[in-house]
């Protein structure tokens, strides 16, 4: 790709060389020569392309879903759907889908588009800090999965747990930070979302924030939690395949790693006058510092993206851990995931799960988001802040097919996200409003019905919400470093509620509230302490979202851990609490003896506990000082940091796509056999509620004994 473009007095030879002009045979591209944004307001793809994706493919997935939730209903082996099996999909998921839900609920939106941001913005430490800083929330949340299936198996929601350890004040409290979470991070969906759908096909942000919800409504409230489970194992095969896609096409197909390393080394080696004359047209430049890819990057050793010495990429990082710390522990979606997995699946699943996620922001953002940087694409931080990097990077390498594939990606994240946060809501408003407070004497199918129309208007509110966002001026990067501010005060009391009989319900209560408290106040203060104003811009900045992220959880630990061992000490049994959670209906699915057995319990809170935290250090600590004596790195280093890349995006895809389908092997079966017997006109094998078959087996294990008590008798006579 020849560019040609005017510098005055510039020393700098690559092919050719004169006083006026200079002949790139590298980036940057003379087609985007006066070029002020990469889409300039003008959409690569026609809106129809839009409509398509929003609403054929949200359609399509709720049809094949709920074909499938019928399928497994009638030839599987689950059973009726009751309210329990709604809300819980009979707490009998395996490893594979665990893990595949884990990775499905966990890629938001923010993961595909704002992990490239960071890449865009920090070089190769934005990836890793943004995979790794969220990694941890989910290899140590399998420790209270565990936990869980120790004390409260009949649980249904988090906030059920609390109100039975701590009561009424705490369980209005944490009711609270439980929806702010379900809120921000629904609202991140549909912002990252709506704005990626209008740059790709000029369709309106605002509709296409009111429409892409329904892509999730339909088979969420018709087949509750077994239908979100089943479509997110699609979804994540979706944008495991499309990012292997990206990584093959950035360092396989299109260039090679030693390429990418040159072409970024060549981007910080520009001046500012030259940065200038590459970023202007006719009437002069429009370049400024930090509005594009060029020159040296601010914070970074000697400069480079090829550094992980970045004190703004730290920042981010710890910003991140901080912050992701509130959407695992406070989202009732992975509360929800670890009631309804298997006592034995629960603690792999969730490692499982948080060890192949990491490669969906390391390995996408090292190969697109470095790639924008490198191609010197004019992206500016406006466009790369509301995620726009990745369908950049995709267009120009595969035109009107990159666009799309990014498109579907996105939509993939959207929906199977939005679906786990809308089952995940309506649960709480089923059981811990409406039949908490409301109807204490709720049947199955009252609190079905409650969840069902929850899950559409909570649906049709965040599309509302979502276009008030925008219109306040919010942008997804804003939203991602905010969350903390307004939910990290909950996550340590929350811990505590599972792991520490001393842990006190009323400190818990103070530590929350003045937590949130503290957190915004100093979030404002350093506002107005820095930029002297209070702002959009200058409550966005890292270091004052860094405040307030991070007064949030210390100043909540510390005050409920005080108040818990000098206040209000405790010395709660954990085998009461499961006596105060009742279910609605007597269904026990996943809830027997050999479920609940102490000895394998006890096994596998030790097993998660121990790689948990092993995972945590290496991830935060031992990766990152390892990587320090590097300084900038090497060619052949950086080759073998893609290399981790590329293996990690391989073999998480293989994992997460073929483990679910080889342990459901024998159910996959059933269903295709009654399937084929009831096409062929025989009697299909209906499905087996497990519930009636342990109640049969029981029946005839008695009716046997006795039998042998008969003959023994007549045999002694």
């Amino acid at each position: 790709a020849e560019c040609r473009y005017p510098i005055e007095n510039s020393s700098r030879t690559m092919s050719t060389n004169t006083v006026s002009e200079i002949t790139y045979d590298l980036p940057p591209f003379d087609k985007y020569r006066g070029q002020d944004s990469f889409f300039g307001g003008e959409a690569p793809l026609s809106e129809g392309v839009g409509y398509l994706v929003v609403l054929g493919f949200g359609f399509l997935f709720s049809i094949i879903t709920t074909i499938l939730v019928y399928l497994n209903k009638y030839f599987g082996a689950r059973g009726e759907v009751t309210s329990e099996h709604f809300n819980t999909a009979g707490r009998m998921i395996k490893t594979g889908l665990t893990a595949s839900v884990i990775v499905s609920q966990w890629t938001w939106a923010a993961t595909l588009l704002q992990s490239s941001n960071v890449a865009w913005a920090y070089g190769v430490s934005g990836p890793f800090w943004y995979a790794s800083g969220a990694t941890i929330q989910v290899l140590l949340f399998g420790v209270l999965a565990i936990n869980l299936k120790k004390v409260a198996p009949s649980a249904h929601t988090v906030a059920e747990i609390v109100n039975a350890r701590w009561g009424k004040t705490a369980h209005l409290t944490f009711l609270f930070f439980c929806f702010a979470a379900n809120i921000i991070v629904t609202s991140m969906l549909l912002l990252g979302g709506a704005a990626t759908v209008e740059a790709l096909t000029g369709m309106d942000y605002r509709l296409a924030s009111f429409l892409i919800p329904w892509g999730v409504i339909l088979y969420t409230a018709s087949g509750g939690l077994q239908a979100t489970f089943l479509a997110s194992y699609i979804h994540t095969v979706i944008i495991y395949a499309v990012l292997i896609t990206m990584i093959f096409l950035v360092y396989i197909k299109f260039y090679s790693s030693d390429q990418i390393y040159d072409f970024l080394d060549q981007t910080v080696s520009f001046s500012t006058e030259e940065c200038e004359a590459i970023f202007s047209d006719d009437s002069g430049t429009f370049f400024e510092p930090g509005k594009y890819a060029c020159g040296p990057v601010s914070g970074n050793e000697k400069g480079s993206y090829l550094t992980m010495l970045s004190g703004d990429g730290l920042m981010f990082g710890i910003i991140n851990i901080v912050g992701n710390f509130g959407t695992v522990f406070v989202d009732q979606s992975y509360w929800q995931s670890a009631i309804a997995a298997k006592p034995s699946s629960a603690a792999r699943g969730y490692l499982l799960g948080g060890v192949c996620w990491f490669a969906i922001p390391f390995s996408l953002a090292t190969s697109l988001g470095l790639a924008s940087t490198a191609l010197m694409l004019p992206i500016t931080s406006t466009e790369a802040g509301n995620g726009l990097v990745p369908p950049a990077v995709a267009f120009e390498l595969l035109g009107d097919a990159g666009a799309i594939l990014i498109l579907i990606m996105l939509f993939m994240a959207i929906v199977s996200t939005g679906s786990a946060e809308s089952i995940a809501v309506s649960s709480l408003v089923a059981y811990d409003i409406y039949r908490q407070y409301i109807n204490p004497e709720a049947t199955g199918d009252q609190i079905l019905f409650v969840s069902r129309v929850v899950i559409v208007v909570f649906g049709l509110f965040m599309g509302c919400f979502a276009i008030l966002l925008f219109e306040i001026g919010l942008s997804l990067g804003w939203v991602y470093l905010f969350m903390g501010v307004v939910i990290g005060s909950a996550v340590v009391p929350l811990w505590n509620m599972m792991t520490w009989k001393k842990a006190s319900g009323t400190g818990a209560v103070i530590a929350a509230w003045t937590g949130l408290v503290l957190a915004v106040t100093g979030w404002l203060v350093a506002a107005k302490v820095q930029s002297d104003t209070i702002s959009v811009d200058a409550l966005g900045t890292n270091e004052v979202m860094l405040s307030g992220n991070l007064i949030a959880i210390l100043s909540s630990g510390a005050i409920h851990y005080v108040y818990s061992m000098f206040i209000d000490p405790q010395d709660y049994d954990f085998s009461e609490l499961d006596k105060h959670i009742t279910l609605v209906e007597q269904d026990t699915r996943g809830l027997t003896d050999e479920e609940k057995d102490p000895v394998a319990l006890r096994r596998a809170e030790r097993w998660i506990t121990r790689r948990g935290y092993a995972l945590t250090l290496v991830l935060i600590f031992i990766w990152p000082i390892l990587s320090v004596p590097a300084g900038v790195f090497t060619k052949s280093y950086f080759a073998f940091w893609v290399l981790v890349a590329i293996a990690w995006g391989f073999g998480a895809a293989l994992v997460i796509t073929i483990l679910p389908l080889t342990e459901s092997a024998e159910d996959i079966s059933m269903v295709l056999s009654g399937v084929f017997y009831a096409v062929t006109g025989r009697e299909p094998r209906r499905a087996e509620d497990p519930a009636e078959a342990v109640a049969a087996e029981k029946e005839i294990s008695e009716e046997m004994d006795k039998a042998d008590a008969e003959v023994a008798a007549e045999m002694e006579a």
